[in-house]
């Protein structure tokens, strides 16, 4: 997935990038509210985790200001408010989740995937379009019998394109979730993965949009089978 982090403690901050980014994630980082509130209205992310208490705009406020403007990226606040009301506040404001500081890793990570498993419609086995099974925890791909673990940057890519079946995927928005803000792509490389990605689930699978992206096919996918 894409995910937007905005925390501005440094240091928890740099630990949950490493934790999110070893799960096959890409992470744009800001510790400011208000960056982080032009960046969720005017960019394309899978997921925010947001710390409530920033400069400059608050992290309510940049709830309320999301989805005032029908944007649904799914979003877990992070607060070191330890009250009640506090908490509902978020969650009436249209946060899907919450943590309170501090907190363990793998109690992140299991809300990350109840959240974006609500999102997506992700079933318990992973995620399903025709014959194609992609499990978001383990990074493999499953076609009829055979199994196979995916390199980070096919994963991310037929992850997305999975998860919006019958939709055009521009070439900025699957850079995006290749590289995000930090790094460039070579001129290629999306072509290259999308080559690879073929070999595996069918050329029909993954269509070329001429001029745009690409498409993940789900008719396609219902009668693929594994070469």
């Amino acid at each position: 997935m894409r995910i937007l982090l905005i925390e501005d403690d440094h240091l928890l901050a740099n630990t949950m990038l490493g934790m999110l980014r070893d799960e096959q994630n890409t992470v744009d980082w800001l510790d400011d509210g208000q960056q982080a509130l032009n960046a969720l209205l005017n960019d394309n992310f899978d997921l925010a985790i947001l710390d409530l208490t920033l400069p400059r705009v608050d992290g309510l406020d940049i709830v309320k200001k999301v989805r005032s403007q029908g944007i649904e990226t799914p979003v877990i606040i992070l607060t070191a408010r330890g009250d009640l009301d506090e908490k509902l506040q978020g969650l009436n404001a249209g946060a899907d989740d919450y943590l309170t500081k501090p907190f363990a890793m793998a109690e992140l990570k299991a809300r990350i995937r109840a959240v974006t498993r609500r999102g997506a419609g992700v079933r318990t086995g992973g995620l399903q379009v025709g014959r194609l099974i992609l499990d978001p925890d383990s990074g493999q791909l499953k076609l009829g019998t055979e199994t196979a673990a995916l390199p980070r940057s096919e994963f991310q890519i037929l992850h997305y394109l999975m998860r919006h079946p019958d939709q055009v995927a521009t070439r900025r928005r699957l850079e995006e979730q290749l590289y995000g803000w930090e790094q460039g792509a070579e001129s290629n490389a999306l072509e290259v993965h999308v080559h690879h990605l073929r070999r595996r689930v069918g050329k029909q699978t993954i269509r070329t949009v001429r001029g745009v992206g690409y498409m993940l096919d789900s008719k396609a996918a219902a009668e693929v089978s594994p070469e």
